[in-house]
């Protein structure tokens, strides 16, 4: 199973409910190597039974579906795709026509092609909530700064909370936030590199 398809929690269930002892859900960041994939093909022993959500959502290509197939005949693996209606025993569902079956297969592409569109979808959605969650905490961390040295608390004390590496990193928040350094051997505006004390005075 990926990421992106909408019942996923409703097949997992099915799973479950059927027996399965393994459940795989590769990632959409993984689409392209789909180690998890290939992993679970490669465990695959002789009589094994085989559950999938739906045909497309594991494989990519027919050229797949066919080294896929032969794998399955060879170990001897009963395949079950849920939203196919499939099952390679006819147990659990009636046995597939012929015609659903190459409609199956002719549906491969277009549907696969979805299942991407939409993993593309879901990974930017999570890129832009990381960046934000980022800069939401860098924001938290600066005002932590302001609103400590505002407090009365040393610059040594506000760098060891801040986790920055060095001290210079405290009073380039200061200096951002337009904080005037008023106490211990800093005070007046925080002046710029190179720039004297006079010239910053005479401003």
């Amino acid at each position: 199973m990926a990421d992106g398809y909408d019942a996923i929690e409703t097949d997992k269930q099915w799973m479950k409910d059927f027996g399965c002892c393994r459940i795989v859900e590769e990632k959409a960041a993984n689409e392209k190597m789909r180690p998890d994939w290939k992993q679970l093909l490669m465990t695959l022993e002789r009589g094994d039974v085989l559950v999938l959500s739906k045909i497309s959502n594991a494989l990519r290509r027919v050229r797949e579906l066919s080294v896929f197939l032969e794998l399955c005949r060879i170990k001897v693996v009963r395949i079950i795709s849920i939203h196919d209606k499939l099952d390679s025993k006819d147990e659990v569902f009636p046995t597939l026509s012929t015609e659903a079956m190459l409609n199956i297969i002719g549906g491969l592409p277009s549907e696969v092609a979805v299942l991407r569109k939409n993993n593309t979808h879901v990974e930017r959605l999570q890129q832009v909530k990381s960046k934000t969650k980022a800069t939401k905490s860098r924001q938290e961390r600066e005002m932590t700064i302001v609103n400590m040295y505002n407090g009365g608390h040393s610059i040594d004390d506000i760098w060891h909370i801040s986790g920055f590496r060095s001290r210079s990193s405290v009073f380039r928040i200061l200096n951002k936030h337009g904080i005037t350094l008023n106490r211990g051997p800093h005070s007046g505006p925080i002046r710029k590199k190179g720039e004297s004390k006079n010239e910053s005075n005479e401003e």
